[in-house]
């Protein structure tokens, strides 16, 4: 999620200094951790409630629904609350459902349990990105990329985490009370650093609707944050089901496409500083629906490895090309624009994982992806006009 620009702070509060920006960086790698730990979780809730690819997607939606209810809800307690509390008490809902999710024996129970983690994943991002604004503003310089690079990798050790605990026959409850563990001892050694006094200014609407060029720009952010869901959701499931692959191991494949895409992110500036907006946005969203089709296509654990590292590298530059060109536009406000797109990329993590769950119902889960790599053409295509 994009910065908020109009957090600031009032003339008696003291700056926010180096503690604040490490205690920064560490919460957006918490967050990523607990986050990417539902991956390898996903095959293991199939088989227990015994549901199909489309009841799943169902399951999966409530995820988005409660992240995409919070938001604006945070957003107001940022202001009244403070950023610190809102962190807090989100984090550790999350901590404490994230068990939850291995325990529920019914597709009701499992749907409730859901809808909370969904909930306290959209209230960790808003308040962390809202912590994150006042900090590089404090800090004179730009560190948004590098919060975002510390949630990537939050990301990979979250998911590699839980699969390595699986791996040695811990049981799915176990892992996931040591995961909650870890999170919550960490969230103790740096609460005392996180920056509690923001003040929203009055007035700013929490949700305009796009028009014109923006709306397109907002579809395709919808396809992007679609294909980063469909990894994390269904990645897993893919190998266990097409593959062949353990559950206990299925979580790798989530975790490759999120190291690539970490790595992405970490050399992004300078990948596009190098070649151009407009051949990052095309030869990434190339490279990313190539590796989706040979992960599908390809019979082979070593295609569907390098399907996701391509997905990954692909992928990771995208999203930030967009929000330039949001801002570079001239038919909204650069920040109402922004907004925008936001609102329909997060409607693409709503949906998404449903419709690959639909779509797999009515045929099978290769055919599902497949259509996810067919939706990122549509963004190379559009290439030339986003950079214009």
């Amino acid at each position: 999620m994009p910065a908020d620009s109009t957090i600031s702070l009032t003339p008696l509060q003291t700056q926010p200094g180096r503690c604040q920006q490490m205690a920064t960086r560490i919460i957006f790698l918490l967050s990523g951790f607990v986050m990417s730990a539902w991956a390898p979780l996903v095959p293991f809730v199939k088989t227990r409630l015994d549901i199909s690819d489309g009841t799943l997607g169902l399951l999966l939606l409530c995820i988005g629904a409660g992240s995409t209810f919070s938001m604006p809800l945070t957003g107001v307690l940022t202001g009244k609350l403070g950023c610190k509390t809102v962190i807090l008490l989100s984090t550790l809902v999350l901590c404490l459902d994230l068990p939850l999710l291995t325990l529920m024996n019914s597709p009701l129970a499992m749907a409730l349990a859901l809808l909370v983690f969904g909930i306290s994943i959209g209230m960790v991002d808003v308040a962390m990105n809202v912590h994150a604004v006042v900090v590089e503003k404090a800090s004179g310089r730009a560190m948004m990329s590098g919060f975002h690079g510390f949630f990537s990798i939050g990301c990979i050790f979250g998911a590699l985490a839980v699969s390595g605990l699986l791996s040695m026959a811990l049981t799915p409850a176990v892992a996931t009370l040591a995961v909650s563990a870890l999170v919550l001892v960490c969230l103790l050694g740096i609460s005392k650093h996180l920056w509690q006094d923001t003040k929203r200014k009055q007035g700013e609407p929490m949700l305009v609707l796009p028009k014109g060029w923006v709306i397109f720009l907002g579809l395709l952010c919808f396809v992007m944050f679609l294909t980063e869901g469909a990894m994390l959701d269904w990645s897993a499931l893919f190998l266990t089901s097409e593959r062949g692959v353990s559950p206990h191991h299925a979580g790798m494949g989530y975790t490759l496409f999120a190291i690539a895409m970490t790595i992405g992110r970490l050399s992004g500036d300078k990948i596009i500083n190098a070649c151009g907006r407009f051949s990052v946005l095309l030869v990434g969203s190339l490279v990313a629906s190539a590796g989706l089709l040979l992960s599908v296509a390809v019979d082979s654990l070593y295609a569907g490895a390098i399907g996701f590292i391509m997905v990954g590298l692909g992928a990771a530059n995208l999203v930030p090309i967009m929000f330039s060109a949001a801002g570079n536009q001239s038919t909204m406000p650069a920040n109402l624009a922004i907004a925008s797109i936001t609102t329909l990329g997060y409607a693409g993590i709503l949906a998404g994982p449903a419709l690959v769950g639909f779509i797999a119902q009515l045929s099978n889960l290769s055919i599902a992806l497949s259509c996810v790599a067919a939706l990122l053409l549509l963004v190379a295509a559009s290439a030339r006009a986003v950079t214009r």
